[in-house]
């Protein structure tokens, strides 16, 4: 039997960072995915789907995410029931990650296609976040050193190294 979910979307609202009284952290969240096919009026049409993710991804995301951030969910679909005040059945099914990938940095506007794991620099007690560095932005982040040779810059020549200095 297989039970696997693997979604991309937008967060709708911010993440509800909650603790259990053991102080296990647990954090819900909706995503809206849009769906592969437009309506009759040709419009695109979303699917907002309920989450929950546990202990140390659930602080990262309630951490660096906020409503619109684009994510990646990678978990399974769960249905759980209680009883409500009516003291009626209530059934409630959501998406248990098991990971949240962060497709854009907390900062960007729509635009970041890379994953972001939170790096952050901390100056004058200002949080800023430093790109990806393999994003195209040569300015920040790994490059303030630019007047310096790179040792590791290639020159066309082979590199004299023995097989007892690799690391694999």
């Amino acid at each position: 039997m297989l039970n696997r979910v693997v979604l991309v979307g937008r967060l709708t609202r911010d993440p509800d960072l909650r603790y259990t009284p053991s102080g296990v952290a647990v954090a819900n969240f909706t995503i809206a995915v849009n769906r592969p096919f437009s309506n009759q009026q040709g419009e695109r049409e979303a699917d907002f789907i309920n989450c929950v993710v546990w202990r140390r991804p659930a602080e990262n995301l309630a951490n660096y995410m906020k409503k619109g951030s684009m994510i990646g969910v990678d978990g399974r679909v769960q249905t759980r029931n209680f009883e409500g005040q009516d003291g009626k059945r209530v059934y409630v099914t959501e998406i248990v990650a098991d990971s949240v990938q962060f497709l854009e940095t907390k900062g960007s506007q729509g635009g970041g296609q890379f994953q972001s794991d939170g790096y952050q620099n901390n100056q004058n007690n200002q949080n800023q976040y430093q790109q990806n560095p393999f994003s195209s932005n040569q300015n920040q982040g790994f490059n303030q050193n630019q007047n310096q040779e790179d040792p590791f810059k290639n020159n066309g020549e082979p590199i004299d190294i023995s097989d007892d200095d690799l690391p694999f």
